[in-house]
């Protein structure tokens, strides 16, 4: 495989839109995994909780056990708390979008950057247009492929700064309220969370729950979450992956990444239930199942850089120019 300068252009819309017309087609009784699961919120509950309580115990160790704690364990609990934001942002813990805002928010506090609202404004809109570059966070901005290329120290602090590069990107994205209501609530409410954090218990407790957020989402086996899901890591033209690996039991099967791009509107705890009902349409699907793997992959092998994607320049099959926003669920 070359070295890529480019990503990989294609034309029409995501596979997802289609396959999932194609799926209730001939499993219709997939229709009865859709709905809410409060019983996400007791996770929430439990990692926050659990998240404040080593923040506690740590407070006066040293830096090398705050750093150690936070990617050994720390890392863990606030990835599963970035799965619980994502059910958040579709709804599919409370039937009122209200509570929904809410549970996001508590499950924002120990990542200390209060981005639960905005990454659900964002998320949506990937769902929406995935690929297109104009309108999917998710989708490396030019400068920032550019910028890191194949390069394995690029690709590791790229990793590392994931948190930050990915902010950057909502800048160039359009459509979207970037400041509204639940944004503002969601930024008071982290800014709360972490001064109490800070008066009560000091930096070092603040630098443990960050470490952990940069950890969760960067440069750790969880990390290779962010390749796993649309990186053209085993086939070129494939542009979503499945993870089917021992850390769907503790990120509450985080990896069933087409399963969700196809019904969105099913919750995590069922998501295996589609895989389980349609095999036909997913054994034929490239998958990975190492975490571990995959992260020495896309750090060390110079034929995958950020320009391994797939991007388009039209929406769901509809030029750019057009504004309309699709429908998302589609049932």
């Amino acid at each position: 495989m070359p070295t890529l300068s480019d990503f990989t252009w294609v034309e029409g819309a995501e596979p997802h839109r289609q396959r999932t017309r194609d799926l209730i087609k001939k499993h219709p009784e997939i229709k009865k995994l859709i709905g809410k699961n409060p019983m996400t919120f007791v996770w929430i509950l439990a990692c926050v909780s659990l998240q404040i309580g080593i923040a506690y115990f740590i407070k006066d160790a040293s830096w090398w056990w705050i750093v150690g704690v936070a990617w050994c364990i720390g890392a863990f609990p606030t990835h599963t708390l970035f799965v619980c934001i994502h059910e958040s942002a579709h709804n599919l813990i409370f039937k009122r979008t209200g509570w929904n805002v809410v549970a996001g928010i508590i499950a924002n506090f120990p990542s200390l950057f209060p981005t639960a609202i905005s990454f659900k404004n964002y998320h949506l809109k990937h769902h929406a247009f995935q690929g297109v570059h104009e309108l999917d966070a998710d989708l490396p901005d030019y400068w920032e492929a550019k910028l890191i290329n194949n390069y394995s120290i690029g690709k590791i602090i790229w990793l590392l700064l994931y948190p930050f590069f990915q902010g950057f990107r909502t800048i160039r994205c359009m459509e979207l309220a970037v400041f509204d209501r639940s944004v503002i609530f969601n930024i008071v409410a982290q800014l709360v969370f972490d001064s109490l954090i800070v008066y009560f218990w000091g930096w070092p407790a603040l630098a443990y729950l960050g470490l952990s957020f940069l950890f969760s989402v960067g440069l750790h086996p969880l990390g290779a979450r962010w390749i796993q899901e649309h990186y053209l890591v085993i086939d070129k033209l494939q542009e979503t992956y499945s993870y089917y690996g021992p850390l769907n039991t503790v990120n509450m099967n985080v990896g069933y990444h087409n399963e969700h791009h196809d019904m969105p509107s099913v919750p995590w705890n069922n998501l295996p239930k589609i895989k389980a009902a349609a095999p036909e349409f997913y054994d034929q699907l490239k998958y990975h199942t190492s975490f571990v793997k995959l992260l020495f992959t896309f750090l060390f092998v110079q034929e995958v850089s950020l320009f391994s994607r797939i991007a388009r320049k039209e929406r769901a099959g509809v030029p750019l120019t057009d504004t309309s926003t699709p429908d998302i669920d589609l049932v």
